[in-house]
């Protein structure tokens, strides 16, 4: 049989280091590998979505979102975001991960460059390669954030886009309002579109959350319901940017996906309309998680600054793939820090997303192994 020739874009990634280790781990592991609250989605967004089954809520809807939903999230942005766009100026995806592909197709051609944080989200460097882009990396300064001077000194003509993330996955860091700032003048200045990824804004426990877009319009902002209500597996998130952005965009999103969940559309209405005291217990939660492990990671000769954000620590290890392979190998399931970027070598990411007893149970195991 004749070998079948695949796209080099394709063939040259590698499977996600996160979704490798969450689909082969045991049911009796202790998994602080996975980005994903331990929380049931809240009961009156699911009684949504019941009720949009029952009155048959359940075919196409316009491409872009029900206008309920859009209205509601433009209202959302000016309230708490602090910049202005129209419900026309929004796009319902399927996740962020959808909305983060759109962004970055309706951008690149053939070479075009994407500045990206290294360590950073495993799926930035992986779209920017399928879509034909160069990822150009970024490395971090010492409190784990993208500095504006590591930004300037890799601006190419060839730059299109800046991929900012704060709070961070996978080191929970947060960037400051002056270092935001300094980055929309930035892409103001060359021409160059931020895609501010922001699906964990709810969760910092210091500092404050900034949208790059309450600074400048040459931002797509990336955002989704999946973190903040507790609905990974709805996979609902949404976009949103000035009109000729969208327009592009939207292009990609009707052939690759048409519309996202009708159901999850309602339910997701039913999330930012409501009340918000599930994300605050959720944050406090998270809060008193995170005290506890960055204090037995530190009692344990492992050296980690404190997350500000998100839900992830980021120790230093002196070897991330034989770290993580013996904690997994003991029914802990964490990421190598390599998964991430080649800056990553030196840490392991472990999600706090888990119960406090896990990670008790966690850490007990780890003093005996480590």
């Amino acid at each position: 049989m004749k070998g079948i020739r695949f796209s080099e874009n394709v063939a040259r990634i590698d499977i996600s280091g996160i979704r490798k280790i969450f689909e082969a781990a045991g049911q009796d592991a202790i998994n602080l590998g996975l980005g994903q609250p331990d929380f049931d989605t809240p009961e009156h967004i699911k009684t949504a979505a019941i009720k949009a089954i029952n009155e048959g809520f359940t075919g196409y809807t316009v491409g872009t979102g029900i206008p309920e939903l859009r209205e509601a999230l433009s209202c959302k942005f000016k309230e708490e975001n602090k910049f202005s766009v129209s419900a026309e100026e929004i796009i319902v995806t399927s996740g962020a991960s959808e909305a983060l592909a759109i962004a970055l197709a309706a951008l690149l051609n053939h070479g075009d460059e994407v500045l990206i944080s290294n360590p950073g989200f495993v799926s930035y460097n992986a779209l920017t390669g399928i879509l034909s882009g160069k990822a150009v990396s970024v490395p971090l300064a010492e409190d784990l954030t993208m500095k504006p001077e590591a930004v300037l000194e890799r601006i190419t003509p060839k730059t299109r886009a800046i991929i900012l993330n704060s709070p961070s996955n996978p080191t929970g860091s947060v960037a400051s309002r002056a270092d935001i700032k300094a980055l929309a003048e930035i892409a103001d200045d060359h021409n160059i579109t931020i895609i501010s990824d922001e699906v964990y804004e709810y969760f910092i426990y210091e500092g404050e959350h900034v949208s790059p877009a309450s600074y400048s319009d040459n931002v797509i902002t990336v955002n989704a319901t999946s973190k903040s209500y507790a609905m990974t597996g709805w996979r609902l998130g949404y976009v949103a940017a000035r009109k000729d952005y969208i327009d592009q965009m939207l292009k990609v999103h009707q052939y690759i996906q048409a519309c996202a969940n009708s159901i999850a559309q309602k339910a997701a209405y039913a999330a930012v309309t409501g009340p918000k005291d599930t994300v605050t217990e959720m944050r406090e939660e998270f809060r008193k998680r995170r005290e506890v492990l960055i204090k037995g990671l530190n009692e344990l000769g492992m050296e980690c600054l404190p997350p500000k954000g998100a839900f992830y620590a980021f120790p230093k290890v002196s070897n991330s793939a034989e770290v993580a392979s013996k904690l997994i190998s003991n029914g802990i399931i964490v990421t190598p820090g390599t998964a991430f970027g080649s800056e990553g070598d030196g840490h392991i990411r472990i999600s706090y997303a888990a119960s406090m007893k896990d990670i008790e149970r966690a850490l007990s195991i780890m003093e005996k192994v480590l």
